[in-house]
């Protein structure tokens, strides 16, 4: 405080400030990028430990040994299924009533805002099919989920088959203290959410249901199963939710713990983990990892049906079983045993999982990066924008003191011959800028039947582009905003701008990364380095290509590219294209049909600060 009060050392640090101005930002862009490199090395990425003490110690005997009833199980699912063109319902609810279930239905229905072409849906129409076997030992006050999806074709049939061998097995056992619920979804995540909805009786996205008849107790934790093999090679397990949203990490350690236990292979984001962590090659293995469970998480999609139970504050993951060319096969009861396992000790808790963290990030499976290690590369990359708003305030100060003044570097300007525009001034950019965001937002959806009508294009196709084309025209908009503005520009009337520019974009980037640390750091790299270099002096060109390159949809578009390579299918530009396209459609349903907020967080957000940087590079 003492340097702050002092006016000479106040002064001495401005002149410090606005002379190492650009060297400082450099720094700390550098050093960004450089911490969130070094998050792979182990020194950043400790161990993973069990934090809730009902869980740590696999001290369970799995005596699960119904995989060949589960292989006849999914067999006649897989018959009935074909035979019905769909969801077996009748069977589904015959079988768990043979098992001693307490079998009910859910009826749903949803009508999407524009046809799924990847998909082929418009109208959904399905059926959730569920049984729940109640606890001998406790009085329907807690409960855990085993979710199965019903996918078109032969996929998934093992998966149900399993499931009901499952049940089977559990409704023999008496140590039971929490319900158990066996779900089976129509319509992947669409079912899904019908029933999270119409089983804690809200109503989010208008899906329209039956509701649910059978309620057990509060759920604790769910397990989505994903199989579509005989047998399985490893479990690969998927993580990221909703808005990334992460699971509790003792979730993840306990499915690890049990896989380890049982030798069954586990990975994660398709990468199996490296026992020497001090070579090289396995910290890029660990880095590519790192950056893909990143992109997963920053695109807000849920990677399983784990994802939407995440935010009913109930723990859950996918797990997918993967049938590969490797050595070692595991059959339906190694499998079995090691869900038993699972289920036995999320049995134990006392209260929900709250002990280990909820905001990390996974290098592999056995090593984890918390939030207090990943979050100072974040803040370097936002401290650029805060040196960057400091330097502008200290020259627009000292010009309001008066006398000349360097207002950026290689002009002179006078005080006393520049006018000095007010706060309103910077109004209109600002009115504008967020218009053209409310537009790319509202307009898409509600202009798609009239899109149609004039143009050779399908629904969903004139939605997208009109996206593309909403998003392009507000390149035309620093024209339209010198002619609402009155008066003649100023030198001052751009800094004022990119201030508030700086600080807006600062203050958005610094809540996401809050909300979606992965999301918020992609945009901060992205978008920082043009924000600060940004001004309407200097090579005009280059500076406008910076910034087009920085745009939110640019940085999309490079993600695709990037993880299609970390996967090793790399993507030539026109399948990159055509993935581009994809994720726009694939982004607009996930908002309105689960409540995504990367797309109005882009087009009301990012897109307005991107545009008012954009009027401060064409001031005039």
């Amino acid at each position: 405080m003492g340097l702050l009060s002092d006016p000479h050392c106040r002064r001495a640090l401005s002149r410090l400030i606005l002379r190492l101005n650009t060297p400082l930002c450099a720094l700390s862009y550098v050093a960004g990028l450089g911490w969130f490199l070094a998050l792979a090395f182990p020194p950043l990425a400790p161990r993973t430990y069990m934090s809730e003490n009902a869980m740590g110690s696999t001290m369970v005997e799995e005596q699960f040994g119904l995989g060949e009833r589960a292989l006849s199980y999914a067999r006649e699912f897989a018959g009935h299924k074909k035979k019905a063109g769909g969801m077996p319902v009748a069977w589904l609810e015959k079988t768990m009533w043979n098992l001693g279930l307490e079998v009910h239905r859910q009826p749903f229905a949803r009508t999407l805002p524009f046809p799924d072409e990847t998909r082929e849906r418009y109208m959904v129409k399905g059926t959730n099919v569920y049984g729940i076997l109640r606890a001998p030992r406790a009085a329907s006050t807690e409960a855990l989920v085993l979710s199965v999806p019903c996918s078109e074709g032969p996929r998934n049939n093992q998966a149900v088959g399993l499931m009901l061998a499952l049940a089977a097995y559990f409704r023999g056992q008496i140590y039971w203290a929490k319900d158990i619920i066996f779900l089976v979804t129509e319509h992947d995540l669409v079912g899904t959410e019908a029933w999270l909805e119409a089983y804690h009786d809200v109503n989010i996205t208008e899906v329209r249901s039956a509701g649910a008849v059978g309620r057990a107790g509060a759920i604790q934790a769910a397990i989505a199963l994903e199989l579509s093999s005989d047998v399985v090679t490893s479990f690969d397990v998927a993580v990221e939710g909703l808005n990334g949203q992460l699971p509790n990490l003792d979730l993840l350690n306990l499915f690890h713990a049990f896989c380890q236990k049982n030798e069954l292979l586990c990975t994660i984001q398709g990468k199996l983990q490296r026992q020497d962590w001090d070579s090289l090659p396995a910290y890029g293995h660990s880095l590519q990892t790192l950056l893909l469970m990143v992109l997963a998480q920053a695109s807000g999609r849920p990677r399983g049906d784990h994802g939407l139970f995440l935010r009913y504050r109930i723990e859950a993951v996918t797990l997918r079983g993967i049938n590969s060319f490797r050595q070692y096969k595991y059959d339906m009861s190694a499998v079995g045993e090691m869900l038993e396992g699972m289920f036995r000790k999320l049995n134990n808790l006392l209260e929900r999982l709250h002990q280990s963290y909820f905001f990390y990030l996974l290098p592999s499976l056995s090593r984890f990066v918390s939030i207090g290690l990943y979050m100072p590369a974040f803040g370097f990359l936002i401290l650029v924008l805060v040196l960057k708003a400091l330097d502008l305030w200290m020259k627009l100060s000292k010009s309001d003191a008066g006398g000349t003044e360097r207002l950026w570097d290689g002009d002179r300007a006078s005080a006393a011959e520049d006018p000095r525009p007010g706060l309103l001034a910077l109004v209109p950019p600002v009115l504008i800028c967020h218009a053209a965001g409310l537009a790319l937002y509202t307009l898409p959806v509600l202009g798609q039947r009239a899109a149609t009508h004039h143009f050779p294009v399908s629904e969903a196709e004139a939605v997208v582009l009109t996206v593309i084309a909403i998003y392009v025209a507000g390149m035309a908009l620093p024209h339209s905003t010198h002619r609402v503005v009155s008066g003649p520009g100023s030198d001052r009337g751009w800094m004022a701008l990119k201030l508030l520019a700086l600080l807006y974009l600062a203050l958005q980037l610094g809540c996401l990364a809050l909300l979606n640390f992965s999301l918020g750091f992609l945009l901060a790299a992205t978008m920082v380095p043009a924000a600060a270099a940004v001004r309407p002096t200097g090579p005009k060109v280059l500076l406008a290509a910076l910034l087009v390159l920085s745009t939110p949809a640019v940085t999309l578009l490079l993600a695709i590219f990037l993880e299609r390579e970390l996967l090793e299918a790399p993507a030539g530009a026109g399948e990159g294209w055509q993935l581009f396209l994809a994720a726009v459609g694939e982004g607009l349903l996930q908002h309105h049909l689960y409540g995504s907020f990367l797309f109005p967080f882009l087009a009301l957000g990012a897109y307005p600060a991107w545009l008012l940087l954009w009027n401060v590079l064409f001031w005039k």
